[in-house]
């Protein structure tokens, strides 16, 4: 005969599974991104450098590096937590420049983006 899974098995399956995926989840985001480019220098004291591979978040800590991901078109590009922001409703991120020319939506000036903490 064979083994069939019950209904009551699957879901303490997926259930099993969803709470294994919890700590991933709790550093991973995906919502709205946009760039900047400022001469000012940013929350940690560094000057904005819109060359360098940086990006603002309102709570992750300063040095902290992040991958970011553009589910559009697949491109991917490592930051570094150097400011804070954004202050704009439904964005989670602002990239620099060169960090938003890499992911493909420097024209455009915002896109969805996920990201996850390395």
């Amino acid at each position: 005969m064979a083994n069939h899974l019950r209904p009551q098995r699957i879901t303490a399956l997926i259930i099993t599974a969803f709470l294994v995926s919890i700590p991933a989840l709790a550093h991973a985001q995906c919502g709205g991104a946009s760039w900047y480019a400022l001469t000012s220098k940013t929350a940690s004291g560094e000057r904005m450098n819109p060359a360098a591979m940086t990006a603002a978040h309102r709570s992750l800590p300063f040095g902290t590096k992040v991958k970011v991901v553009n589910p559009r078109n697949g491109r991917a590009v490592v930051v570094r937590i150097n400011d804070r922001g954004p202050f704009a409703r439904g964005r989670i991120l602002d990239l620099s420049k060169a960090a938003a020319a890499k992911l493909g939506f420097l024209r455009a000036g915002h896109t969805k983006v996920c990201l996850e903490k390395i």
